[in-house]
């Protein structure tokens, strides 16, 4: 048998392979830090995430007993596994340290903030979620986040127009 692969940091980013991003959630808060943590799920629920049956939209996590639990995430019932079917909307507890628990739990009972999923992937084979410590944008920081995206699209649309005019 052949040497085992060794273990870098791009070696890292290749294998990881994105199953569902929240987009919604960069625009209804400010992410102030993330964490990455693991899920502890049944068969059926992977198979249905390999399938890209996901949906982040409403979900969150909460710290429950000194455990980190995420809430709301929705996995489709895989058709396979009639027999056994996993119930979509459960909690699914996050495999977080100790330490790490603690601080999140400081941050959401001092701070107001809330831990919202921010993207799930496969790492090395295993479902992994990047978590988003943040806080809740007001509807006027919502609006100054649209106008500053739209006019950045135009200066690049007419900086596209005056190449195009030129050449």
């Amino acid at each position: 048998m052949g040497a085992p692969a060794k273990k870098t940091a791009t070696n890292d980013e290749a294998i990881q392979k994105i199953i569902v991003t929240n987009r919604r959630a960069t625009f209804d808060y400010a992410v102030e830090s993330k964490i990455e943590a693991g899920l502890v799920l049944v068969g059926s629920e992977v198979k249905s995430m390999r399938a890209g049956k996901v949906e982040l939209v409403d979900a969150y996590a909460s710290v429950d007993n000194g455990e980190l639990w995420l809430k709301q995430m929705y996995i489709a019932p895989f058709e396979m596994a009639k027999s056994f079917p996993h119930e979509p909307r459960r909690a699914r507890k996050l495999l977080v340290q100790k330490a790490e628990i603690a601080r999140i739990n400081r941050a959401v009972m001092r701070d107001g903030m809330t831990v919202i999923p921010l993207r799930l992937y496969f790492r090395r084979g295993k479902v992994k979620i990047e978590l988003g410590l943040a806080k809740g944008k007001k509807s006027h920081d919502k609006r100054a986040d649209i106008k500053a995206k739209t006019a950045d699209r135009e200066a690049k649309a007419a900086m596209g127009r005056g190449r195009k005019e030129r050449g």
